[in-house]
């Protein structure tokens, strides 16, 4: 498959039911760890949207297990839909959801009203905002080191 099928895909796996505005902000974190200057993202995506959406331990829906259990929802079961395509193209053509930012590198789910103040668990990340369901973070200083 394709990088952009393969990004459709994921876009739709990770945020379908987030809403256009929830799939066009998860699709902004995608490419901000594309495009990122520094830290883990750009040493290990080096620039690539490929090497970024496989980077191992980065999206659920990426995985086919999850702590031993068979993930049933993934970009293989996903067939991406002409909104999927539209938003990932829109996002590699430069678009960057102005709620989540240019900074945003990492969303979740946090299944509860409020969202860690940060994330990942390593504090690299510093609450920024929440849309829909998903909660986004910011780089901190700390994640330069990375």
């Amino acid at each position: 498959m394709d990088t952009r099928e393969l990004f459709a895909r994921l876009i739709r796996c990770e945020a379908e039911g987030e809403g256009d505005s929830g799939m066009r902000a998860v699709a902004t974190v995608v490419m901000n760890r594309v495009r990122v200057p520094y830290g883990e993202y750009h040493d290990v995506g080096m620039g690539s949207l490929r090497r970024v959406i496989e980077q191992i331990c980065q999206f659920s829906c990426y995985k086919t297990t999850i702590s031993g259990s068979q993930n049933i929802q993934n970009v293989w079961s996903m067939t991406p839909r002409a909104i999927d395509y539209e938003i990932a193209d829109w996002a590699i053509s430069g678009g960057i959801h102005t709620g989540a930012g240019s900074l945003a590198l990492w969303y979740m789910n946090p299944f509860q009203p409020e969202c860690p103040n940060f994330f990942p668990y390593n504090r690299n990340g510093y609450w920024y905002t929440r849309i829909n369901l998903h909660c986004f973070y910011n780089p901190t200083n700390r994640y330069a080191q990375t």
